[in-house]
């Protein structure tokens, strides 16, 4: 029925007019045009409107808006949503409604453009989701093109993890949300990484409610630091400690573990909330104690490599993940406090003795001086007392001198062991620290590993010697050399030294001697044990004073006729070791060495 009425004849159709190219019906051409005009959309330039895609190929699409003819749009204006069909509706703005060669061109990006603004508030608004197309790299991030607009992505919006390379996101389509619009400044940022944390968060939630202290998991490296490892384990991260990476030392994470590498971890321990998981590697390992030698005990030589220094000592590693400890004092015989860097360094090969093991405690101490024989083990035979040595310098104190005559081999010098005739009041004054010098050993005393040592042992004690020249009533030239509160410091002849209290550096006419004056002194007591000469300046001129007085009342007492008997006056003893024969030789050995 309705195919009949379809192909039936009009019924008052004129034929004859028709074949004879004759328009015989009611409606004029120009009706006919009007009517059809007037089916068409009316479209103006620079409109934005909607139309239908009816075709596309690689470089172009053809867009039907309802208008006498399609207008054409390049495909790169589509490159934001590479989805794109036939009969998609798109929004098109038109740039001319007929060129020169009569064709409808029309922009999708303006009409993006002109609608871009309103558009993106409305996706912040409505936290919808959009699509963009990302054109570059820029500082910080990338330039996306969302409605025709330049927003920016920012590096850490990219992803949830971080991103190494930003290159292989450059002419990708993904899908973004607005996150912020400067409107001020026309600025728009946008997150694909806020897509796919809603998801993680519940993939989170799933792992974290599963986690139990023990359990193991497999995870990637998602991070390295210096102190340590995080690992993804699925939407959540977990800690590994630089200190549970390996049994042995660790100086970098690096050393075990790379970037993206998957690898199974134990949980050790997470808080409350479980939102900071520490995770362990070496604990999915055998301890390297459990696997060292039963047959290693204590006196055993073992090799290691040196993997940590301190002052106190270094910690070697004998086997993986097993190291000892060799404290500095059991680095040499010697008992001078030195650093243990003075000996080794981190990389060295060392042999050294076992010295403690505790297997239960995991800890074990080394020695290497015990490679060596102990000096002080046959001490008496190789440094016998009264036998002669150089040693060396190695500390002062103010009592004396300690000095090395061989590594281990310690002693003292005493302050007063160091000269017969000179005073040393430091032995900063005598000698220098490192420098050699010779030694007599007066003592041993094995115990403490400690010698007794003397150094003007090694001359004849001229002492014996001044005790005959120096004598009491005796008369010397000196030099006052240093002035103290309780008197003065003499230097009298052959390096012996004096001293004199205030009141016996007055001179004749009632002044004060000063220092670097010369005068003549005389000796009112000499201690040869004590080393001591007490010298008086004043007694030579009060002495002769009082001579002169008791002569006078002598001469008085005397009868006047009768010539008194000549009273021979004490002569005033000058004395100087030139004069005396059996002390030329050691004068001319003091003078030698002053």
């Amino acid at each position: 029925m309705t195919e009949e009425v379809k192909n039936s004849p009009i019924a008052d159709f004129d034929w004859d007019a028709y074949e004879k190219g004759e328009n015989k019906s009611d409606k004029s051409r120009e009706e006919l045009t009007k009517t059809y005009d007037e089916s068409l959309n009316t479209v103006k330039d620079k409109d934005v409107i909607e139309g239908t895609i009816i075709a596309l190929n690689k470089r172009e699409a053809v867009v039907n808006i309802g208008y006498k003819s399609d207008g054409i749009i390049p495909m790169n204006e589509f490159r934001y949503n590479p989805d794109i069909k036939v009969g998609d509706v798109v929004e098109v703005f038109i740039e001319n409604q007929e060129d020169k060669k009569g064709q409808l061109i029309l922009s999708h990006r303006k009409a993006r453009a002109s609608r871009s603004w309103e558009r993106v508030n409305q996706a912040l608004e409505n936290d919808e989701i959009i699509k963009g197309f990302i054109k570059c790299r820029t500082k910080g991030g990338m330039i996306v093109d969302v409605f025709g607009i330049e927003a920016f992505l920012p590096g850490s919006q990219i992803d949830v993890k971080p991103i190494r390379d930003y290159d292989i996101f450059v002419g990708k389509t993904m899908e973004f949300k607005v996150v912020k619009i400067n409107p001020e400044f026309k600025n728009v940022v946008v997150s694909h990484k806020a897509l796919i944390e809603a998801e993680l968060e519940q993939q989170k939630r799933e792992i974290i409610s599963k986690l139990e202290k023990g359990q193991v998991l497999e995870g990637t490296v998602k991070n390295i630091t210096s102190y340590g490892v995080f690992i993804d384990l699925g939407g959540v991260d977990g800690l590994i400690h630089i200190t549970d990476l390996s049994w042995g030392r660790v100086n970098h994470p690096e050393e075990v573990v790379s970037l993206d590498q998957k690898l199974n971890v134990v949980i050790l321990d997470f808080d409350d909330e479980k939102k900071r998981i520490a995770l362990g590697l070496k604990q999915l390992q055998p301890h390297p104690w459990d696997a060292l030698a039963a047959d290693i005990k204590v006196g055993d030589k073992v090799n290691g490599r040196v993997v940590v220094m301190a002052d106190y000592g270094a910690f070697v590693e004998v086997a993986p993940g097993v190291e000892g400890l060799i404290h500095v004092s059991e680095m040499s015989w010697s008992q001078h406090l030195r650093s243990a860097q003075d000996f080794m360094k981190v990389g060295d090969e060392v042999e050294a003795v076992v010295l403690t093991l505790d297997r239960d405690e995991r800890k074990m101490s080394l020695g290497i001086k015990q490679l060596k024989q102990d000096p002080w083990q046959d001490i008496e035979e190789k440094y016998p007392v009264g036998s002669k040595h150089t040693a060396k310098v190695r500390n002062f104190t103010n009592f004396g001198v300690f000095v090395e005559i061989e590594e281990g081999v310690d002693g003292l010098i005493h302050i007063s062991d160091l000269s017969w005739t000179k005073k040393v009041k430091h032995p900063s004054e005598f000698t220098q620290i490192g420098a050699d010098i010779e030694v007599i050993v007066l003592e041993i005393d094995k115990d403490n590993r400690r010698l007794s040592l003397g150094h003007k042992q090694l001359e004849e004690n001229p002492w014996d010697v001044f005790e005959t020249v120096f004598t009491v009533g005796s008369v010397h030239p000196g030099t006052i050399v240093e002035m103290l509160d309780k008197g003065a410091v003499i230097q009298l002849p052959y390096g012996v030294e004096g001293f004199a209290t205030p009141k016996h550096l007055v001179k004749e006419d009632g002044s004060q001697a000063k220092v670097d004056e010369k005068l003549d002194f005389k000796v009112i007591e000499f201690n040869k044990d004590s080393k001591r000469i007490i010298l008086s300046h004043s007694r030579i001129f009060e002495d002769e004073a009082k001579a002169e007085k008791a002569e006078a009342r002598k001469a008085k007492r005397a009868p006047r006729k009768e010539e008194a008997p000549a009273i021979a006056q004490p002569a005033v003893e000058k004395t100087t070791l030139g004069d005396i024969e059996a002390l030329a030789a050691l004068k001319e050995k003091l003078s030698g060495k002053a």
